[in-house]
């Protein structure tokens, strides 16, 4: 038996499963909806909003990363919170957007980037949890 459990090659290599797909989607969902409460937050208060808005995307990416407990779950959690902030700088043919050209809409986009990265690939443990610590006894 491996370290990692029955499956060869650890958490990763583990099969679909219907609950898995769904937390996965679940936390795409939430990404999506930091990454929209982030785009209104860090325009609305700026310094603190921005800050506010960061965090929240650092503590998506890596809630999700510990919820599922592999690095899969931090990049789907990124990849909502991408996919709803890239939606966001769009204009709409009304001239309407949420993003405006200032510093802080940038430091949010490139920022978020870069900490959901960050925390989608450090977040996870590199060894399962085990109740007595040592592994392969």
């Amino acid at each position: 038996m491996s370290p990692q459990g029955n499956t060869p090659g650890g958490f990763t290599a583990q099969p679909l499963k219907p609950a898995r797909i769904l937390l996965h989607l679940l936390l795409i969902a939430i990404g999506a909806v930091a990454g929209a409460a982030g785009a209104l937050i860090q325009a609305a208060w700026f310094p603190g909003g921005l800050l506010l808005a960061l965090l929240g995307a650092a503590g998506v990416c890596y809630g999700g990363a510990r919820a599922t407990g592999a690095k899969g779950g931090g990049f789907a959690a990124g990849a909502g919170w991408l996919v709803a902030v890239i939606l966001l700088t769009s204009s709409r043919p009304e001239g309407d957007f949420v993003f405006g050209a200032g510093l802080g809409s940038y430091v949010y986009l490139l920022g978020g980037m870069a900490v959901a990265v960050m925390c989608a690939t450090v977040a996870a443990p590199s060894q399962p949890m085990r109740p007595d610590g040592r592994l392969g006894k």
